[in-house]
């Protein structure tokens, strides 16, 4: 993606569901999530281990479905599907997105999965690999 592509992505999006959100502050996926929410964002953390938890003051969801299902009982969508796990465990993130109709798959920094990607962007999901979706923001909009 370009970057005028990214900034549209930035500024339509409202919703993140960061799945692998640790409920460690010191964690690369707490800091992200936490810059995420300071720039009004809404974030729902997936993190299987930590589900039934609040981080960063929200509930943690085991899956993707059930961040979706929560989001979709207040009439909101999942725009950005933040992937802060290894590469090998995208595929099913991947298509989960697909299944629930998320704008976008964004895999992190040293994240990457090609087949996973293309069959993301063939259903018709923006898809972002390697990247970091704060350092990206931070970079294109600059920090609210």
């Amino acid at each position: 993606m370009n970057d005028t592509e990214l900034i549209a992505l930035l500024r339509r999006s409202h919703t993140v569901a960061v799945v692998g959100l640790s409920p460690q502050a010191e964690r690369p996926s707490h800091r992200v999530a936490q810059y995420l929410q300071q720039q009004g964002y809404r974030v729902l953390p997936v993190n299987p281990m930590a589900a039934g938890q609040l981080i960063l003051g929200q509930p943690c969801h085991a899956s993707l479905e059930q961040a979706a299902a929560a989001l979709a009982a207040e009439g909101l969508r999942l725009d950005i599907v933040d992937v802060f796990r290894q590469s090998a465990e995208v595929p099913p993130l991947a298509d989960a997105a697909i299944a629930l109709r998320a704008a976008a798959l964004w895999l992190q920094l040293g994240v990457v999965h090609p087949e996973a990607e293309a069959r993301a962007a063939a259903a018709g999901l923006q898809v972002v690999s390697d990247r970091c979706l704060k350092i990206e923001h931070q970079r294109l909009l600059g920090p609210g």
